[in-house]
């Protein structure tokens, strides 16, 4: 198995063949690492060594036998950038995922089963259905119309894995991990350096592809993005907060909003238009604002921006420290699953940041 392992592994560090051969100082060629690769050769000793030094690795994760198998991938952007670049995203997002699943295996839990409603996917035929999905998620999970504190952590409750990865063009994906024997596992994959604002919608908007069935002649991103607005502002809450109908919305009480309900300017204005609340002309002038000061650029920054940690998805961490507070694992186990030194881990235990 260590092929599928090795290439995991060097797709998850973005490393090419060629740039794996000089990592371990040509000891092999990059001809002999694909053949690795392709399990039509195996590595010696010392050549195994080396490669889990340079992946970053153990030994032991390059020869483990268990199988994981990306499944249903789907980015929010019809394109990527590239091979290379689709490679890397699926390689972290199965080296996470295994990570996380050893820290649940040590510790004897089960994985938190999808608590997907009966009735899902809900088909969508028009983007009024994808309103009526959200209010039903949200019915079904007993959330109400108030603002949702933490989206990482209430996915993560619900047994979708939330993975926070260093993507470049993309903003989010989601997938469905097959596991030899067991369940497959829904993921969730945000940019990590995102502002928590666009993670939540990214969240959002992805948790609507997973459970909508869109028809033929609807636009799947249109109707996820109506999803997202939806299940984050739902329509009684922005009706309380700023009444049915408005001409115009002050910046002032878009970072009221924002602070309220954790979603961009953006996204609030978006919302507002489709719920007919703002005026053709009120909408256009938002956006006129918005693109004059450069909020609809990289790297996103209006008045209010949320800090990327707060969105930050820690339910692995927190599994990682009670397993070794709980002597389950070993100092060295668990900085490998965190990946980080155990100087860091031992920091983070000692002395902990403020989230």
């Amino acid at each position: 198995m260590i092929g599928q392992r090795l290439k995991i592994a060097r797709a998850a560090s973005g490393l090419s063949l060629r740039d794996l051969e000089a990592e371990i100082g040509n000891l092999v060629t990059a001809q002999a690492i694909g053949k690795y690769e392709r399990s039509e050769d195996m590595p010696s000793s010392r050549v195994l060594s080396a490669l889990a030094d340079a992946l970053g690795v153990t030994e032991d994760y390059l020869l483990a036998t268990e199988e994981l198998v990306l499944d249903g991938v789907e980015f929010r952007k019809k394109e990527i950038t590239s091979k290379r670049e689709e490679a890397f995203v699926e390689g972290q997002t199965l080296h996470l995922l295994e990570r996380y699943l050893a820290i649940e295996d040590a510790l004897g839990l089960r994985s938190v089963v999808w608590d997907r409603p009966l009735e899902a996917p809900y088909p969508v035929n028009d983007l009024s259905d994808a309103e009526r999905a959200a209010r039903a998620i949200r019915e079904h999970w007993g959330l109400g119309i108030d603002p949702i504190p933490n989206l990482s952590e209430l996915l993560e409750e619900r047994g979708i894995k939330v993975l926070s990865v260093d993507l470049s063009d993309i903003d989010g994906l989601t997938a469905r991990v097959r596991r030899k024997g067991k369940e497959s596992v829904p993921v969730i994959v945000i940019k990590k350096s995102a502002w928590s604002e666009r993670k939540r919608f990214t969240l959002a908007h992805e948790l609507g592809h997973m459970v909508m069935e869109v028809a033929a002649g609807v636009d799947a991103e249109k109707a996820a993005n109506r999803f997202a607005g939806a299940f984050l502002m739902p329509v009684e809450a922005l009706w309380r907060e700023i009444g049915k109908h408005r001409t115009m919305i002050s910046l002032g009480e878009l970072l009221r909003l924002k602070e309220l309900f954790g979603a961009s300017f953006q996204a609030i204005a978006y919302r507002c238009k489709d719920l007919a609340i703002l005026a053709d002309a009120g909408f256009r002038s938002l956006f006129q604002t918005f693109n004059r000061n450069g909020w609809r650029k990289h790297p996103y920054e209006e008045p209010g921006a949320i800090p990327p940690e707060k969105e930050h998805p820690r339910r692995m961490e927190r599994l990682c420290f009670r397993a070794l507070a709980e002597r389950l694992i070993s100092e060295a186990k668990a900085a490998e699953l965190l990946g980080m030194s155990v100087r860091e881990m031992t920091r983070q235990m000692d002395c902990p940041e403020a989230a």
